[in-house]
């Protein structure tokens, strides 16, 4: 005798996002069902992976990360190349980590030249992240998005005390948003309502509700993510029928599990194989909590997420 399967109507759908220009632009969003419950709706586009490239050489990563890029750390435009032709990349996160006041402290053009060489030299679309300095990156992305005028940039985070200014930027000059706020579903809502005010289209905004890594917090934000979708879903909010963006790889390489040696502590095993599995665990909870984006570094993780993606589809 066969049992039925127990199904879900939904009422509601995520809206779909294009980042990118020409033949390898992507589309993400766009599911009628939660993460990868195709057999109650449909999901159009498998989540996609940001390889992650730092606009001056990382000081702090664990040498399991470093590793794969030894040789191309001092060069963004290099190392986005090598990371599209040598790791089939399908997207590149920027981070400009040296536009940080409390570091290096480049100029908004110098970073911005940065970005338009990058942006040229791939052809996948391309994020490019700030360091959540409202007054930093308000003067830095808006210049990026200048510069960079019609690219179909994602730029971000944009939060709710820069949204004016880098949302009217990023309307004039032709690139997509990724919406910041502090793992709160209201803030979240509330920031989408402020860019739509402003004049931002749907399908330009794509939320980053913050995230953490396994160990740090990660249920809460998978508690947050997993509301998001409920809402946005079953209880036809279209305030929060948006893609989500998450940036797990710093928040994952930068813990002390990832970046202690064997040696200083044997029972935690192999220093690399630990960084990996950290940042692949905690990307496939965020998979399964709603995520549309994810920005990760390790190539093996990468790998990992990707083989998984293929048995979940």
């Amino acid at each position: 005798m066969e049992v039925p399967v127990a199904k879900t109507a939904y009422t509601g759908k995520i809206k779909e996002m294009k980042i990118g220009k020409g033949p390898k632009a992507l589309t993400v969003g766009g599911e009628s069902c939660y993460p990868f419950y195709t057999f109650e709706g449909k999901m159009p586009h498998l989540p996609k992976i940001a390889m992650e490239v730092f606009d001056n050489p990382p000081q702090e990563w664990p040498e399991a990360a470093l590793e794969p890029f030894k040789d191309v750390v001092n060069d963004p435009v290099a190392w986005a190349k090598k990371c599209v032709s040598t790791y089939g990349a399908e997207m590149i996160c920027l981070q400009l980590t040296s536009t940080d006041p409390n570091g290096m402290n480049r100029s908004a053009v110098d970073a911005a030249a940065i970005v338009k060489k990058v942006a040229e030299a791939i052809d996948v679309p391309l994020i490019v992240w700030g360091t959540s300095n409202h007054e930093k990156d308000t003067e830095v992305l808006r210049t990026v998005a200048e510069v960079c005028q019609g690219m179909n940039l994602l730029i971000g985070p944009v939060e709710e005390k820069s949204h004016k200014k880098i949302g009217a930027a990023a309307i004039g000059y032709h690139h997509s948003i990724g919406a910041a706020t502090p793992i709160d579903i209201n803030l979240a809502k509330q920031l989408n309502i402020l860019l739509s005010n402003l004049g931002v289209s749907d399908d330009l905004i794509i939320m980053d509700p913050t995230v953490s890594g396994i160990g740090y917090g990660l249920e809460y934000a998978y508690s947050v993510m997993e509301r998001m979708r409920m809402a946005a879903l079953a209880q036809q909010d279209d305030k929060l029928q948006f893609p989500i963006i998450c940036n797990i790889a710093k928040e994952t390489w930068k813990t002390k599990e990832a970046k202690l040696s064997a040696a200083d502590d044997p029972k935690m095993g192999d220093a690399k194989k630990r960084g990996i599995l950290l940042e692949s665990m905690s990307a496939m909870a965020l998979l399964l909590a709603g995520a549309d984006v994810l920005v990760m570094r390790h190539p093996e993780s990468i790998k990992l997420i990707r083989e998984m993606m293929a048995d979940l589809a």
